[in-house]
């Protein structure tokens, strides 16, 4: 199982929140100020950034089966993102937190403030 925080198009009401649909829902979260988001055509692209604001999402228990059909989705192989642990604001967790990273340059993206919401 592995313990990802969600920001995007996989967010609970977004197109591909049906890809969740069996994992588990452990509720919303907020990361650290150490990221920032932007606007990539009809999709959102999280990175590191100083300074950075506190991204809003959700979390989620995920099993392999399904992750490697998100790694496949976020298209990880073909370097557009990367699974790296995240920061979440209250870290009470039992496990790391990861979530999916941006790859290419983001210079001239618009800047999705704190929350993606399509």
């Amino acid at each position: 199982m592995t313990r990802l925080f969600i920001y995007g198009t996989l967010k609970r009401g977004h197109c591909r929140a049906g890809v969740l649909r069996d994992q588990h829902y452990l509720g919303e979260a907020r990361t650290r100020p150490r990221y920032r988001l932007y606007r990539v055509d009809q999709y959102p692209a999280l990175v590191h950034a100083e300074p950075g604001v506190g991204i809003e999402g959700e979390l989620w228990d995920v099993q392999a089966d399904c992750l490697a059909e998100l790694d496949r989705i976020e298209a990880v192989d073909a370097g557009l993102y990367r699974r790296e642990v995240i920061e979440l604001e209250v870290d009470d967790q039992q496990q790391p937190v990861e979530a999916y990273f941006y790859l290419p340059p983001t210079e001239g993206l618009e800047d999705c403030g704190r929350c993606w919401d399509g």
